[in-house]
């Protein structure tokens, strides 16, 4: 079969850099390129979906400023990685090469440029991170989910490009899915998940919210939750206790049908979280993970809450009883919580894996036309 040529696309070994990256494969597939990916050694969770020709795990090392004795090992890792990812890249010559963020993605974008060959990198949060921000100044084109990126050096804004944060086709199987807030005597259905870094807090924190809740409101939850294995037990005793209509697990398959199922939901605010609630149209209370690398998901949270889809709670300023009058509240505002939904589908770009897809064929381009 004839193909358009190769892309290769490099991401951190997370769900966070991962999504985004599946998302715009799915789209370079669809137009007919072939994509490779690089990652590390945790893309073996995720890979099995990723519509990718090859998957390369590249040697990797996260440097961490604070503890300096380990740098000599990380950056012996991170150029076994470089050597592996140029000899790579020099056999397979791919168009171009996109970068999701993370370490993992730094060998690969830097053997990239050594060779000349066109790259990208594009950013998910409102802020950027440590390994976009080491290549920001080497690649071609930055792309980004946010029309600003806060610690953007001024001189390279003009290679900003504003596509959105790309979502799977499992999220545009349902975006924009209409969104009906239920009526004071019907069932409210609240999802609550906090990814890997996350779901210990809410186990912790939201059995004294809905303890704190009226009969009455507390009646009408039909609550779905995340929570960590080990959690999983204490927390189904506290909801039965409390008569507490609810389903727990470990994982969601189908998380993007369970946010469209919502009538609201309380999570974390990483990129992908943000993004999916803006393409599927749902609204949501958000407490942002309080040491997250330079606040990301602080700014996330600003930027969905500013737009009126939704409402920021740090984790510090949380407290059970307040929160619970809050939840309350809400549950008897349909008009509120439906005017907060589209907010939050206008605050999505359902298209992003589209306009991302588009830069990188333009780039390739203008790439070609200086060389």
């Amino acid at each position: 079969m004839t193909t358009r040529g190769l892309i290769t696309l490099a991401a951190g070994g997370t769900g966070g850099h991962l999504f985004p990256a599946q998302a715009l494969a799915e789209e370079l597939v669809r137009r007919g390129y072939v994509v490779h990916l690089m990652s590390d050694e945790r893309v073996q969770q995720y890979g099995a979906k990723f519509p990718a020709a090859d998957i390369h795990v590249i040697p990797s090392a996260t440097v961490t400023i604070k503890k300096p004795w380990t740098w000599p090992a990380s950056l012996l890792r991170l150029m076994a990685g470089y050597r592996k990812a140029h000899s790579i890249l020099d056999q397979t010559r791919p168009l171009a090469v996109t970068g999701f963020g993370g370490y993992p993605s730094l060998p690969p974008l830097a053997a990239a440029t050594r060779l000349g060959i066109a790259t990208l990198i594009h950013e998910q949060n409102a802020v950027m991170g440590r390994a976009n921000r080491i290549m920001a100044k080497r690649v071609d084109v930055i792309a980004s989910s946010f029309p600003d990126i806060v610690n953007l050096d001024d001189r390279l804004k003009d290679k900003l490009v504003m596509t959105g944060n790309p979502v799977r086709d499992l999220v545009l199987d349902v975006a924009g899915a209409p969104y009906v807030a239920p009526k004071p005597d019907e069932t409210f259905n609240l999802l609550v998940f906090g990814g890997s870094q996350g779901a210990r807090f809410f186990s912790d924190m939201m059995p004294g919210v809905f303890a704190a809740m009226a009969d009455a409101a507390r009646r009408r939850l039909k609550v779905v939750q995340q929570c960590r294995p080990e959690d999983i037990e204490r927390v189904r005793k506290a909801y039965e206790d409390m008569g507490l209509d609810c389903e727990l697990q470990s994982f969601f398959a189908g998380m993007p049908r369970r946010i469209a199922d919502a009538h609201l939901v309380i999570g974390r605010s990483g990129a992908s979280t943000i993004a999916e609630l803006g393409v599927i149209g749902r609204p949501a209370i958000l407490v942002p993970l309080p040491h997250a690398l330079d606040n990301d998901q602080l700014r996330n949270a600003q930027s969905f809450s500013a737009a009126g889809a939704g409402w920021l709670k740090p984790q510090g300023d949380i407290v059970a009883d307040e929160l619970a009058a809050f939840l309350t509240r809400l549950m008897y505002r349909p008009e509120e919580l439906s005017a907060a939904a589209a907010a939050a589908l206008g605050h999505g770009h359902a298209d992003a894996a589209e306009r991302l897809a588009g830069v990188i064929e333009q780039t390739i381009a203008q790439h070609g036309a200086k060389g």
